[in-house]
């Protein structure tokens, strides 16, 4: 931080509360504004200053008049505007008053004229790299307008500072990104990084420049607001070539499991700690690996939110809607599970899951309820089961004997697996009926992608549920979860092409003699559910540090960009 720039903020300041005297200035600056040059002097003054040329600098009092323009009328403003980036340079001891006539024209009433002073205020810092992080600082605030021609002027602008310079521009950026108080002018700053980050690359980003935006960000982060800011920020961090190595990518999931905060208890009747929990978590999913291990978080889900699962499940049967976000949940931790590592008490996890699996996996119904339920159709939860009992394979594998060694577990397990085999089998094949000879373009309705997803969720329950049926039970097969975006080489069959699975069974029958009395299950009614992966968390909340404010937008979203912008210009901070 420069001592010249320190004064210019002093003086910038002190300018700011003269002009609350309707524009009068006092010693210097009000002689200045005593004779407002016209258009036409305004010329006769550019032309003696530029054919001074070596001399121009001599042209003091000139250059000070031209000043004057900025008090007339719409011409004279324009006109100063284009002097003031024109000549700015030669003349240092009217430099305040030029920037400060400036930062007014960027508030003009008159659209062309703040258009053209936001085009002309990077001009200033050639030369001057010091008046970057508060030229970016002015142009950061002017985001919050909705016109979007000025918006665009104002982003190209930012975009000439970054090739200037461009850690002095981040400084002014990242100001208002911490301490702005309006959500809209926060929001379109972290967006506009995100964006020129990947357009600009290396040529502006360089490895000091990316050192310095993980810094300011780990900051952004410890004050983030909502869960669209998070992520925003997490965006950007992704884009940097410091984060798109094994040591990046820890650091990464370290951010987020200093959000998490492993050492809090987890409250289940907090929705909004519950909405966070499962915000942080996903941005760190897409980073673990058998190197970048998950085991943390997974530690944190099974001694937590497992046990608080029943909670949420209540608030579902009083009327709540907590069901998606209980599904989103247990999408996390099947995510979580295969890159965890050495998991303590791997035992007791297994039996956390197991017994959650049975809640949705029920034994055959029997006699005239058998009847009933393949009349009216069954009501199986086939996303839910999909989670569980993938997590489920992935435990047991580090505990096979949990099975093996209980007969009567492994007798009951496999009679529920069976029925919803069949179950799932026959409702694989009414899914197959309803998309076949479907067009490319059809197959991308709502309604279509949502059966394509059930068909795979479908396909994983049945392949998970045939590994199981090995003697002894076999944890081998590797499986693609439904909801994450699918290969090229692994799209559901949908015209009746793919190969027939032979009915997963539990007896001793052989397939064969069955095949006359096998009974065709009607569809389950109301299974799938539609919201599945759509679901978008609610309100999002800081740690208790920073900024402390709330979800949602200021009500200036909404509002002319001058409202904003006029009245905090005294309060700039010194750079």
């Amino acid at each position: 931080m420069t001592q010249s720039l320190l004064n210019l903020c002093s003086i910038r300041d002190s300018v700011y509360v003269h002009r609350q005297s309707r524009g009068r200035f006092v010693g210097q600056c009000s002689v200045i504004f005593v004779n407002m040059a016209t258009v036409d002097r305004l010329y006769a003054l550019y032309n003696i200053i530029s054919d001074a040329k070596d001399e121009a600098a001599e042209h003091d009092a000139e250059f000070a008049e031209i000043l004057t323009g900025v008090k007339g009328g719409s011409g004279e403003r324009r006109l100063t505007s284009q002097f003031i980036a024109r000549f700015f340079h030669l003349f240092p001891t009217h430099q305040d008053q030029a920037l400060n006539a400036l930062f007014d024209l960027c508030e003009d009433d008159d659209v062309t004229i703040r258009k053209q002073a936001i085009k002309d205020l990077p001009s200033l810092c050639k030369g001057r790299t010091e008046l970057v992080p508060k030229v970016a600082d002015i142009l950061a605030q002017l985001l919050q307008m909705e016109d979007q021609a000025e918006l665009a002027a104002v982003q190209n602008s930012l975009v000439t500072l970054l090739k200037t310079d461009a850690k002095g521009t981040l400084t002014g950026l990242f100001y208002q990104i911490e301490h702005s108080e309006d959500e809209l002018v926060r929001e379109r700053c972290i967006r506009f990084l995100h964006t020129k980050i990947r357009s600009l690359g290396s040529e502006v980003f360089n490895t000091e420049v990316e050192n310095l935006i993980l810094t300011e960000a780990k900051k952004v982060l410890q004050v983030a607001s909502s869960e669209d800011e998070f992520t925003l920020v997490m965006g950007i961090l992704r884009e940097l070539k410091l984060c798109q190595t094994i040591k990046g990518y820890q650091q990464l999931v370290d951010l987020v499991a200093e959000q998490v905060d492993f050492t809090r208890p987890f409250d289940p009747a907090d929705l909004e700690s519950v909405h966070r929990l499962a915000t942080c978590t996903k941005q760190a999913l897409p980073y673990f690996s058998s190197q970048v291990r998950s085991t943390q978080f997974v530690e944190y889900m099974w001694r937590e939110v497992v046990p608080a699962l029943d909670h949420l499940e209540s608030t579902v049967a009083d009327g709540g809607n907590n069901a998606a976000l209980i599904l989103d949940l247990l999408k996390i931790m099947a995510e979580l599970v295969p890159h965890a590592g050495s998991i303590e008490d791997i035992g007791l996890k297994v039996l956390a899951i197991y017994d959650k699996l049975l809640e949705v996996m029920p034994l055959p119904p029997e006699g005239d309820a058998a009847t009933e339920a393949l009349e009216g159709g069954v009501s199986l939860e086939f996303s839910r089961v999909e989670c569980l009992l993938f997590t489920f394979h992935q435990l047991a594998k580090h505990n096979p004997e949990f099975l093996n060694e209980n007969p009567d577990r492994l007798k009951d397990f496999r009679l529920r697996l069976q029925y919803f085999a069949r179950v799932s089998q026959a409702y694989q094949k009414r899914l197959r009926e309803a998309l076949a000879n479907k067009s490319g373009e059809e197959l991308k309705t709502e309604e279509n992608k949502i059966k394509l997803i059930a068909l795979k969720t479908t396909a994983n329950i049945n392949l998970l549920i045939k590994d199981l049926f090995h003697q002894p039970p076999s944890y081998k097969t590797n499986i693609a979860l439904s909801w994450k975006p699918a290969s090229a080489s692994s799209k559901p069959a949908v015209n009746g092409a793919e190969k027939r699975h032979t009915p997963i069974t539990f007896d001793s029958t052989s397939p064969k003699s069955m095949k006359g009395e096998r009974q065709i299950y009607a569809p389950p009614r109301d299974k799938y559910s539609q919201r599945a992966g759509q679901y978008s968390g609610g309100t999002f909340r800081g740690r208790g540090r920073g900024r402390g404010r709330g979800f949602g937008y200021s009500s200036s979203r909404g509002m002319p960009y001058r409202g904003g912008f006029r009245g905090r210009r005294g309060n700039f901070r010194g750079y």
